[in-house]
């Protein structure tokens, strides 16, 4: 298995990981999730073509509780490549996406560990930072960012625009339009999938 990032460190850590990890690495990047957000996911948290998924819960210390705070039970739109990949991943899987041999979720510190093997010493924060900063660069709304990344609203014109959450066909137009900042190559099949190239930002 390989993935390819063009030109960033992100290409480097998925390539060097194990199939799991590269695909909870690549979700990360892809959307700005929590990483206790990442582990609690189950297969039901993901519409059936995986474009949304629903941050419902999370895990800390191995066991699920409810969101860091309201605003981070909320819908993210998926970008095309990394929904695809999600399809496959989670099919025929029950129970959370990412778990251990005995199924239970995933521990951070062995997420961070696989990380760091790559070679890379960083946080698992820093995918998240990788996100927004993607978001930033294609100039998408505020509205949506705050949104996917789970931040609260802070003025009244925030509460006031609110009704543009449920306009779907227009987050998925600038979901589109975002794409993931990078691309996905080679991996569980993806080679052949279309469209692949979801680097573009702006």
């Amino acid at each position: 298995m390989r993935v390819a990032i063009r030109k960033s460190w992100r290409g480097e850590i998925l390539a060097a990981t194990k199939e799991r990890y590269a695909v909870l690495f690549a979700l990360l990047a892809g959307t700005g999730l929590r990483i206790g957000e990442a582990l609690a996911l189950k297969p039901n948290d993901l519409s059936p073509d995986c474009r949304v998924l629903y941050v419902r819960r999370s895990i800390w210390g191995g066991q699920e509780q409810e969101p860091k705070t309201s605003n981070a039970v909320r819908e993210i739109d998926i970008a095309e490549p990394l929904a695809i990949l999600l399809q496959d991943y989670v099919a025929g899987k029950s129970g959370y996406v990412f778990a251990s041999k005995n199924g239970t979720p995933l521990q951070q510190r062995n997420v961070l560990r696989a990380l760091h093997k790559t070679g890379k010493k960083l946080g698992l924060h820093s995918f998240r930072r990788f996100r927004t900063e993607t978001l930033r660069r294609a100039c998408a709304p505020e509205d949506l960012i705050k949104l996917w990344l789970g931040h609260s609203k802070a003025t009244v014109t925030d509460l006031y625009a609110c009704g543009l959450r449920n306009d779907l066909l227009w987050r998925r137009q600038w979901c589109d339009r975002v794409g993931l900042g990078f691309s996905l190559v080679g991996l569980l099949g993806l080679q052949n999938a279309k469209p692949l190239d979801s680097e573009k930002v702006g």
